[in-house]
C-alpha cells in the first residue's frame, strides 16, 4: 500500500474508472474508450505536475493552484463520460450490473477525492480525520499513530492479543474503529469465558480508564493497569506493591510474541477485505501457537534423552 494522498488516491480511482470502462465498452460495443492507455497516461502526467508543485516551497503559488485545477477538470471530464457509459449499459441489459456497480463505486471515490483536493488545496481548509480514506481498495485501512522515532504512523488495522505465561495466545481481537481502552473489558470477558482459571492480567497505560479499572477489578483477582497522567498517593502505593510489580515484569514477554506474529506473516496481509484480514490474523495466531507447542515438545524430548544417557561417562583408561 502506497502512502495515501488526495492526488494519488484520485489517480487510483481514475485508473480503475478508465480501464473498467474500456473493458466494458469493448464487450458492449460502445465508442469513446478505445484509447484507455492514452487517457490514463494523460491523468498520470497531470498527477506528476501536481506532485512536483506540492514539493515546491511556494505553497501558495498560482501555478500550483492552476496545476491542481487542470488535474481536477480532466478527471471530471472522464468521470462525466464514464457516468454516461454506465447509464447506457444499464439501460441495455442488467447482465452487467456487477461491472457497472464497481465503476460507480470508483466514480464516487474519485469525486470524494476531488472534493477534498478543492477544499484542502484551493480553499485552504483542513480535512477532519474521520472524513479521510487511506485506500480505495482496502476501505477498512486506518492510520495507526505509533509515536515512535522513525515510525510516526502505520497503515492497517490494530490487533489486540491476550497471551498467557507460557507464550500461547488465548484470545485476539481485530480493532476496527476502536482504541485500546475500548477493548480491555471485552478481551478479559471473552478470555474468562474460554479459560475460567484465568485470574490476572497485565495491561499497559493505553488501556487505562477509570471505568475499565472499576470493571476489570471485579473480573480478575490480579489486575495490572497503570494509570495515565498524575497519580495519587493511593495509586502510587498500588503500583508500587510487590504483587503489582511482579505481574508487571511479566508484561514485557508479550512484546516478543508480537514480534513472532510478525514473523508468522502478520506484518502484511496480501488478501483483500475485512473478512480476509480477520482470517489472516487467526491463521497467524494458530501458527504461533503451534510453534510454541512444537518448541515445548522438543524441549521435553531433549530432557528425556538427557535422562537416558549413562551417568558419569567419559573415557576409560586401558589396563
Amino acid at each position: 500500500m502506497h502512502y495515501p494522498t488526495n492526488i494519488n488516491l484520485l489517480l487510483d480511482a481514475m485508473r480503475k474508472v478508465i480501464f473498467l470502462n474500456h473493458k466494458l465498452s469493448k464487450i458492449c460495443n460502445i465508442k469513446g474508450w478505445r484509447k484507455a492507455n492514452f487517457n490514463y497516461n494523460k491523468m498520470r502526467r497531470l498527477y506528476r505536475k501536481c506532485q512536483k508543485k506540492n514539493r515546491s516551497k511556494k505553497k501558495q503559488d498560482d501555478s500550483r493552484i492552476k496545476a491542481f485545477k487542470t488535474y481536477i477538470e480532466v478527471a471530471e471530464f472522464f468521470l462525466e463520460r464514464a457516468q454516461r457509459t454506465v447509464k447506457e449499459v444499464a439501460s441495455r441489459d442488467e447482465e452487467f450490473s456487477h461491472e457497472t456497480s464497481r465503476i460507480e463505486q470508483f466514480i464516487g471515490d474519485a469525486y470524494q477525492q476531488i472534493d477534498e483536493i478543492e477544499r484542502r488545496i484551493i480553499r485552504g481548509e483542513s480535512i477532519p480525520h474521520d472524513e479521510k480514506i487511506f485506500s480505495i481498495f482496502e476501505r477498512h485501512t486506518e492510520m495507526i499513530c505509533k509515536g515512535k522515532a522513525g515510525v510516526p504512523f502505520e497503515l492497517g488495522l490494530q490487533v489486540c492479543v491476550m497471551e498467557d505465561q507460557h507464550g500461547y495466545i488465548l484470545h485476539h481481537r481485530v480493532m476496527q474503529g476502536e482504541v485500546d481502552a475500548d477493548v480491555a473489558v471485552p478481551m478479559v470477558k471473552n478470555t474468562l469465558r474460554n479459560f475460567p482459571e484465568f485470574t490476572g492480567c497485565s495491561f499497559d497505560k493505553g488501556f487505562w480508564s477509570p471505568e475499565n479499572f472499576r470493571r476489570l477489578s471485579k473480573l480478575v483477582k490480579h489486575l495490572v493497569l497503570p494509570k495515565k497522567g498524575r497519580r495519587s498517593k493511593k495509586e502510587k502505593r498500588r503500583e508500587g506493591s510487590e504483587g503489582f510489580r511482579s505481574w508487571k515484569r511479566k508484561h514485557s514477554a508479550v512484546e516478543s510474541g508480537i514480534a513472532a506474529l510478525d514473523n508468522q506473516g502478520l506484518d502484511r496481509c496480501r488478501d483483500h477485505g475485512t473478512e480476509a484480514f480477520e482470517r489472516h490474523v487467526a491463521l497467524a495466531i494458530i501458527g504461533r501457537n503451534f510453534q510454541k507447542l512444537g518448541a515445548r515438545l522438543q524441549e521435553k524430548a531433549l530432557k528425556r534423552e538427557k535422562r537416558k544417557r549413562p551417568q558419569g561417562g567419559g573415557l576409560k583408561r586401558a589396563a
